[in-house]
C-alpha cells in the first residue's frame, strides 16, 4: 500500500489546470499547422493561422488560450494499492481547481442552473474516477468550454439503424453545431453500453491523440469516413467556410443490450486543452 497525501493532489490539479488553459498541446498545435496546408479556402487558411498566432501569444504572455476556461473536468485512475491520506480525494480535487482558477486568473464559469448565480471559484469540478491495478494515481484534466459541450448529445437509436444510423447522427450534430463549437473541431463518438456508458465513451474518445486510429479496423475505417464527410460539409475553420471543419474523429465502442443501440457525440473545440500527470 502506498500513501499519497492530498497536498500532492491539490498541487498537481492546480498546476495542470493552469498549464492546460495556457499552453496548447504540441500535437494539437501541429494538427492546426498541418491543416493550414490542407485548407483550400484562403479565408480558412487565414483563420487557422490566426489560431496559431493566438496560441503563440497565450504561451508567451502566460494568458488563457480562450476566455472560456471551461468546466473543470478531471479523470482519475486510482491504483487499488493507493491510500489517500490527509483528507478526501474529491475535496482535494476541488481545492486544486479553486486555487488554479484564482492563481491563474482563469474565468470562473460554474453557476446555479436556474438562478445562474456564479459559484465564485469554478467548483464543483466534474470528477470521473476508476479503480485500476497498481500503486499510482493518474490525473488527467480537461477544461471543457461551454460552446463545444452544448453540441453533445446521447441518443438511443433503434438497433436496425446500425452503422449508417450512427454516422447520420454524428453528421447531424456537427451540422447542428456549425460555427458555434469553434471549428476545427475534434469529434468523440461513444457507442454501446447503456445511456451513461456511451456518454463517457464519447468524452474519453476526444482525449485520444490526434491521428491515432482505433485498433479495430472497422472502427478505424469509420473514423476516417466520418472525418472525410465532416470536412465535406463546408463549415470550415470558425464557420467561415472551407475544407477543414474537423481535425479528427475518434470512436470508442463496447457491447450493448440486444434491444438497444446507445450512441453519444461529444464535440471539442480547436482549443483542445488537456494535461496529465502520474503521482
Amino acid at each position: 500500500m502506498r500513501d499519497i497525501h492530498t497536498d500532492e493532489i491539490i498541487s498537481a490539479i492546480e498546476n495542470l489546470f493552469i498549464d492546460a488553459n495556457i499552453n496548447l498541446p504540441e500535437n494539437v498545435y501541429k494538427a492546426i499547422s498541418d491543416a493550414v496546408e490542407k485548407e483550400r479556402s484562403p479565408v480558412g487558411k487565414e483563420v487557422l493561422k490566426e489560431l496559431l498566432r493566438n496560441a503563440d501569444a497565450a504561451r508567451q504572455e502566460h494568458m488563457p488560450i480562450c476566455q472560456d476556461t471551461g468546466v473543470a473536468v478531471t479523470f482519475l485512475e486510482v491504483g487499488q494499492d493507493v491510500h489517500i491520506v490527509g483528507g478526501g480525494l474529491a475535496e482535494a480535487v476541488s481545492e486544486g481547481v479553486r486555487r488554479a482558477y484564482k492563481k491563474g486568473y482563469l474565468r470562473k464559469s460554474c453557476c446555479h442552473p436556474f438562478s445562474r448565480k456564479n459559484t465564485g471559484d469554478n467548483t464543483p469540478p466534474v470528477i470521473h474516477a476508476k479503480i485500476v491495478p497498481g500503486d499510482k494515481l493518474k490525473i488527467t484534466v480537461l477544461p471543457k468550454g461551454g460552446g463545444s459541450e452544448n453540441y453533445g448529445e446521447v441518443r438511443m437509436l433503434v438497433p436496425a439503424q446500425g452503422r449508417d444510423g450512427v454516422k447520420t447522427f454524428v453528421l447531424e450534430m456537427v451540422k447542428k453545431g456549425g460555427p458555434n463549437p469553434c471549428p476545427p473541431i475534434i469529434v468523440g463518438v461513444g457507442i454501446g453500453g447503456n445511456f451513461e456508458t456511451s456518454a463517457m465513451l464519447s468524452k474519453e474518445a476526444i482525449m485520444v491523440p490526434i491521428g491515432e486510429r482505433n485498433a479495430d479496423e472497422e472502427l478505424a475505417a469509420m473514423e476516417m469516413e466520418l472525418l472525410g464527410e465532416i470536412n465535406r460539409t463546408g463549415i470550415g475553420p470558425q464557420g467561415y467556410g472551407g475544407t477543414v471543419t474537423a481535425l479528427d474523429v475518434h470512436i470508442r465502442m463496447v457491447p450493448c443490450h440486444l434491444a438497444s443501440l446507445p450512441v453519444a457525440v461529444n464535440i471539442q473545440c480547436h482549443a483542445h486543452r488537456i494535461r496529465e500527470m502520474v503521482l
